[in-house]
């Protein structure tokens, strides 16, 4: 039997709790209708609202988002995306893609982001177009990220990377209840640590590709 993609749900409050909210099997190419199933059992379960929800190219589950909980925040993963452009450079080159990228996920506004992506263009284009290509089909997706403070980017760097410890029972439908959108801005995340996107927990992947990740943190810290 073919090996089927097991999609984790986790689930952080803007008090800081995490827990795991379920399990889903797939069979590889799972589109809007399946998102909508998993979307609509965790609502059905008493989620009330998602304040954000971080992704990482997951086909139609943003539109899905919008049709179960519309004000949600998509969110592209940072920590994939940058884990992603290393991938699409060649080694020699991450001390120095690291150091241009970083003024794009730290830029303190989408306008000084873009001008960032647009230096990293005139500098790697030629040699690297699929990592400039990455970056702006995640565009739309990644500026929401710019619009709050470095606690809350660096909760949500933190949050993207790191899984829970214990699962949500089944049976608890306690609703999870977010802040008025009209005060997202004023919203405080705790920050227990100084993370960043090298942080990571353990992950059940073959030493090859455990081996290659860790050379990429190296060169992301």
């Amino acid at each position: 039997m073919a090996n089927r993609p097991v999609y984790a749900a986790i689930g952080v409050t803007v008090d800081g709790h995490k827990d795991m909210l379920g399990l889903w099997m797939g069979t590889g190419g799972e589109g809007a209708k399946f998102w909508m199933s998993v979307l609509m059992d965790l609502k059905n379960r008493g989620f009330l609202d998602v304040f954000f929800l971080v992704c990482d190219g997951l086909k139609g589950l943003p539109e899905a988002v919008t049709n179960v909980w519309p004000q949600t925040i998509v969110q592209t993963c940072i920590v994939h995306l940058i884990r992603n452009t290393f991938r699409l450079a060649s080694r020699q080159d991450w001390d120095a893609v690291k150091r241009d990228i970083k003024p794009i996920y730290t830029a303190p506004n989408p306008a000084a982001a873009m001008a960032a992506l647009q230096e990293l263009d005139e500098k790697w284009g030629t040699r690297y177009r699929a990592m400039i290509r990455l970056w702006r089909n995640a565009w739309d997706e990644f500026v929401p990220f710019l619009d709050y403070n470095i606690e809350i980017r660096r909760d949500l760097l933190h949050q993207c990377d790191r899984v829970p410890k214990r699962p949500l029972p089944a049976g608890n439908s306690r609703a999870w209840e977010l802040p008025d959108r009209a005060s997202r801005n004023q919203v405080s995340v705790p920050c227990d640590s100084q993370p960043g996107p090298d942080r990571d927990g353990p992950r059940p992947v073959d030493d090859a590709v455990e081996a290659r990740d860790q050379r990429i943190r190296h060169h992301v810290r």
